[in-house]
């Protein structure tokens, strides 16, 4: 890359678009990137492959649409799961081959899409849309093509409503915050000091220390390891973190347990919010597979549950079946997915282990694999199956714990 792409902005040059959020008019842009792709453009010339993904997602950053509070930014990563979702979904329920090809190219085309914006290390609303998206939708056809049928009691229908409205809380709780490592107030002002010198204070500190022998630097490093354990100070932050901590280079921070960072619910999950994202998990597969097993009997009601989803005949008769039969199939899938991330997540729990260790102790190669590969055990926080999940139960709020603004929660 060429260097003045990173020499600091001089006072004179004109400020990039993507450095300002002041201007309301900032689609034009005089980057680079984006000079390049738009003479390509103009000469007819083929795009560069390394620049595609730069110019689509500065495209997608500044695109921005006039509402009635002023100028705000369009999500257009939300786009793809509002509209191709329910019309994949329609178009599979047309032929039994049709759903076969929709139904195993969309996990394939999400990975592929994961994988894509996860090099660049960015946050994006497409995971967590596709998830609301795909429970409001399943429920919309749950009320308008399964319960006119009159296979669906009253109670049925006020368990599934229950479990819908349930999930919705357990992920607004989850999304309030993982719990960020906030810099003490020691270090703060610690900080002010050492940016504002005195004369009289540094020529004081030279008699001292002239009148006094030189003191190795190691018992003070000591003393800051057994003070924060193997948190230590993160070099991005600049921030004392405790143990357990991890930088989250997609959030921007130091989450405090710091177990990964979910990209269905465009967040981190940490000592505050882990609970809840368990009960999340919990809550939606305990609903979808309720949800499923009533479908299955409306539209099946002569097969069995567990052999319904692969002998179904003359479900393809009535387009009003397809539908269903196909979102249980879609909804079968998702909850397959989830399933194995819930059963991840237990395994870790019950050997006291985040999935950051995990990965760490992999890199690293200092830990035992156990359960066939399910789990690595790094036997530091281990203390037994009961007391490990009483210490996660248990597990107390970070006390400097922040409230979320509304516009976090999404």
């Amino acid at each position: 890359m060429k260097w003045e792409k990173f020499k600091p902005p001089e006072p004179d040059d004109p400020m990039c678009c993507c450095e300002c959020d002041v201007d309301p008019h900032g689609c034009c842009c005089d980057c680079d990137d984006l000079d390049e792709a738009c003479s390509r453009w103009l000469k007819g010339e083929p795009q560069k492959p390394d620049c595609v993904l730069p110019v689509f997602g500065a495209v997608m950053d500044r695109l921005r649409v006039r509402l009635l509070p002023g100028d705000r930014r369009v999500e257009l990563s939300m786009v793809p799961a509002l509209v191709l979702l329910p019309l994949l979904l329609r178009l599979a329920a047309l032929h039994f081959l049709l759903g076969l090809v929709i139904l195993t190219a969309l996990p394939g085309l999400v990975l592929l899409y994961y994988y894509a914006t996860h090099r660049k290390k960015g946050r994006t609303l497409f995971f967590l849309s596709l998830a609301l998206f795909s429970l409001a939708y399943m429920y919309f056809l749950f009320v308008t093509e399964i319960l006119p049928r009159g296979d669906v009691s009253h109670l049925q229908l006020v368990t599934v409503t229950t479990g819908v409205v349930l999930t919705l809380i357990s992920l607004v709780r989850t999304k309030r915050g993982p719990g960020f490592v906030q810099p003490s107030l020691a270090a703060i002002h610690s900080t002010n000091q050492s940016q504002l010198p005195d004369k009289h204070s540094a020529s004081q500190n030279e008699v001292d220390q002239s009148m006094m022998p030189a003191s190795p630097a190691k018992p003070v490093e000591q003393q800051t390891q057994s003070l924060t354990g193997k948190g230590g100070t993160c070099p991005l932050c600049k921030v004392v973190r405790p143990p357990r901590a991890g930088h989250c280079r997609i959030c921007g921070g130091c989450v405090q347990r710091l177990d990964h960072h979910c990209i269905w619910i465009n967040s981190c999950v940490g000592k505050a919010n882990h609970r809840n994202f368990l009960l999340t998990l919990l809550l939606f597969l305990l609903t979808s597979l309720y949800g499923i097993s009533l479908v299955l009997r409306s539209v099946c009601p002569r097969q069995n549950l567990l052999t319904a989803l692969l002998y179904c005949p003359g479900v393809y008769n009535q387009y009003s079946s397809a539908l269903c039969f196909t979102c249980a199939w879609y909804s079968s899938i998702v909850t397959g997915g989830l399933l194995h991330l819930l059963m991840l997540q237990m395994i870790n729990i019950s050997y006291n282990l985040t999935e950051r260790e995990a990965q760490l102790a992999l890199r690293k190669k200092n830990g035992q694999s156990r359960l066939r590969g399910l789990v690595i055990d790094t036997g530091v926080y281990s203390r037994g199956f009961w007391q490990n999940w009483a210490e996660f139960l248990t597990m107390g709020e970070p006390t400097d714990r922040h409230p979320s603004a509304l516009t976090d929660l999404v």
